[in-house]
């Protein structure tokens, strides 16, 4: 079902809506391909299913709102306030954590560090994935996040940064890791979701952020025992 953009997915009482992928090109093994037609081999892939489009306001005071989940962003990473979005507006991972309570974004006092599924849900597939790029330029390039509204940049070059260098951490850490702590988060210059060390040959690493405010129920699991059991475990190998 297609969604025009004005509809208020905040007050249509869905709590959980997800975000269309925004992906719009079709592929088969190895290379895109044509749209398929119903029957033939590919059909059905994301392309073909519109979903909840993508949608966002611009508030005019340094905040965007999400049409689809009613969650609020901070609209820019110039988190320093320069007018440049480069290396000196990342922090270490403690610092991140440590901003609720202290940033008014907006006139906002209620800001907080996203969780890994409130971040994916401005992750937009239709970016271009620049793992390979060894060039400087970024024309051309396409972020995984809609860059009309927010304010984005790649890595800063300058600082002996890669462009791909757009890590931004959630609240989400693993730490099973036999490298240390690892946090998830989402980079908008590649489209990756991974885990990140929060130490980087020693040093504490920098990353990005955005910070959220809105729905604290967003993503939040919510499951129904049906009282049969666990799934059977396949024999080994």
């Amino acid at each position: 079902m297609l969604f025009s953009s004005n509809y208020n997915f905040a007050q249509s009482g869905l709590t959980y809506p997800i975000v269309d992928t925004d992906q719009t090109a079709f592929f088969g093994n190895v290379t895109s391909i044509s749209e398929p037609v119903a029957g033939a081999a590919f059909y059905g892939q994301d392309a073909q299913h519109a979903g909840y489009q993508p949608s966002y306001t611009d508030n005019g005071d340094g905040t965007v709102t999400d049409n689809v989940t009613g969650l609020m962003w901070q609209q820019s990473l110039d988190h320093n306030g320069d007018g440049e979005i480069d290396y000196a507006d990342k922090l270490i991972y403690a610092e991140i954590l440590a901003l609720p309570g202290t940033v008014t974004t907006g006139g906002y006092t209620d800001w907080r560090v996203p969780t890994i599924k409130e971040q994916y849900s401005l992750i937009l597939f239709s970016g271009r994935d620049i793992s390979g790029y060894n060039g400087t330029t970024t024309d051309g390039l396409i972020p995984f996040i809609d860059d009309d509204v927010f304010a984005f940049n790649y890595g800063d070059l300058d600082a002996g940064e890669r462009l791909i260098d757009v890590q931004c951490a959630s609240t989400n850490v693993y730490v099973g890791s036999s490298i240390g702590e690892m946090v998830f988060g989402v980079n908008f210059a590649d489209g990756r979701i991974k885990g990140y060390g929060t130490t980087v040959m020693g040093q504490d690493k920098l990353f990005n952020y955005l910070l959220v405010r809105g729905d604290t129920d967003y993503g939040v699991n919510n499951f129904t025992g049906n009282g049969d059991g666990p799934l059977p475990m396949p024999p080994p190998d």
